[in-house]
C-alpha cells in the first residue's frame, strides 16, 4: 500500500498500529490497550520475519490478543497493585466509624439513619429518633450501628 508515494509493507501498519494504541494508552490509561498494542506489535514482528498474509495476521492478531489480555489479568490478580486508599471502591467499608443520626426510630431493631445527604436502613440496638449512632457495618445495603 502507497502513503504519498511511499510504499509500507503490511508489518508497517501493525507496528504504526501498536504504537497509535500505546500512545492511546498513555494519554486515556486503562491498562488495556497496551496489550492490544503488544499483539499489534508481535503480528508486525512476525509478518516482518515470515511474511505471513492478511487472513493469517488477523487471526495471529486476535489470538494474540486474547492471549495477552488473559495473561495481564492473570498476572494482576496475583500481584494486586497497592493503594494508598484500600476501601477507595467499597462505600459501605468507609462508612465504618462514622457517626449518624437516626432519622427514623430503630425500634426491633430496624430503622433509617443519615448518612451524608442520604438514607439507609439501619440494624441496631432501639434508639430514639435524632439521636447518634455509629456505624460497625453492614449486611446487604442495612447499615448496622450502635449507641454512640
Amino acid at each position: 500500500m502507497e502513503i504519498g508515494g511511499i510504499a509500507l509493507e503490511a508489518y508497517w501498519w501493525w507496528l504504526i498500529g501498536a504504537l497509535l494504541l500505546g500512545i492511546a494508552e498513555i494519554l486515556a490509561p486503562g491498562f488495556f490497550l497496551i496489550w492490544m498494542a503488544a499483539a499489534a506489535a508481535l503480528v508486525g514482528i512476525v509478518t516482518f520475519l515470515f511474511g505471513i498474509g492478511g487472513v493469517a495476521q488477523a487471526c495471529l492478531f486476535a489470538v494474540a490478543a486474547v492471549a495477552a489480555v488473559y495473561a495481564a489479568r492473570r498476572w494482576m490478580q496475583t500481584n494486586p497493585m497497592p493503594s494508598s486508599d484500600p476501601m477507595l471502591n467499597d462505600r459501605i467499608a468507609r462508612m465504618v466509624g462514622e457517626t449518624v443520626t437516626v432519622i427514623e426510630p430503630i425500634l426491633g431493631g430496624r430503622g433509617r439513619v443519615k448518612v451524608g445527604d442520604g438514607v439507609w436502613n439501619a440494624t441496631g440496638p432501639d434508639t430514639p429518633l435524632g439521636a447518634q449512632v455509629r456505624i460497625t457495618g453492614a449486611e446487604s445495603t442495612t447499615l448496622i450501628v450502635e449507641r454512640v
